[in-house]
């Protein structure tokens, strides 16, 4: 075999090689993350208790959580004030009427993605936050501002952000064994990890869409999509 031949085979080799590692270059990677914390305050903290209670049956003095999923939303906002506006409140606004009668806690995440891929934490992530139904005692939030109307829209940016981030928590937290978009939630209605005692208490979710966590997942493939 000739030289520029063997030369060819040895750069798609390479180019092969490189491709199979980007996804532990992204693991590898820390990412900048911009602490913006919103109130939780003794009354967010009196309701997340009497929220882990009443919906999981957990009787405790203690906002802690053990994460065991990672949780991938949208905000359908168009910006991150907008998103942050949402989630500071400590009790939920009467807008919610949809999820009102389960709980006055208001809604929020762990984590903030911008447009630009710039990550604000929210939150310590191992308190507990009303984002997921029958999985919040366990589960991390990140959400991704976008998907205003529906739209999907979130971007190359907040795609690379996410994978980042993911890989960071997983890292971090050796319990995580999942990644699932906020519309797969029901998947784990008869796993041990689901908690929710009102069986009437579900919303029908497409966020982030099935574009956004097909690409996430091609990036990080080592995080079960359902039990």
């Amino acid at each position: 075999m000739s030289r520029p031949i063997l030369a060819l085979l040895g750069t798609i080799l390479l180019l092969i090689l490189a491709t199979a590692l980007f996804p532990l270059y992204l693991s590898l990677k820390e990412p900048d993350i911009i602490d913006r914390p919103i109130r939780f305050g003794p009354e967010r903290t009196a309701l997340t208790l009497a929220y882990m209670k009443e919906h999981y049956d957990i009787d405790t003095n203690d906002t802690t959580i053990v994460p065991r999923i990672i949780v991938i939303h949208y905000t359908a906002t168009k910006t991150a004030d907008e998103a942050f506006k949402t989630f500071d409140p400590e009790r939920l606004p009467a807008s919610r009427h949809d999820i009102a009668d389960a709980s006055a806690l208001n809604v929020s995440a762990h984590f903030l993605v911008d447009r630009d891929g710039t990550v604000y934490r929210l939150m310590p992530e191992t308190t507990m936050a009303r984002h997921v139904i029958g999985l919040n005692w366990c589960s991390i939030g990140i959400e991704n501002v976008g998907g205003a109307n529906g739209a999907d829209n979130l971007t190359k940016a907040q795609l690379k952000a996410n994978a980042e981030l993911v890989f960071h928590l997983a890292s971090k937290y050796p319990t995580i064994k999942y990644l699932i978009g906020h519309y797969e939630y029901r998947k784990f209605e008869h796993s041990p990890l689901w908690k929710e005692k009102d069986p009437s208490y579900r919303t029908e979710k497409q966020d982030p869409g099935e574009r956004f966590m097909k690409e996430l997942r091609k990036l990080v493939h080592n995080l079960r999509a359902e039990p």
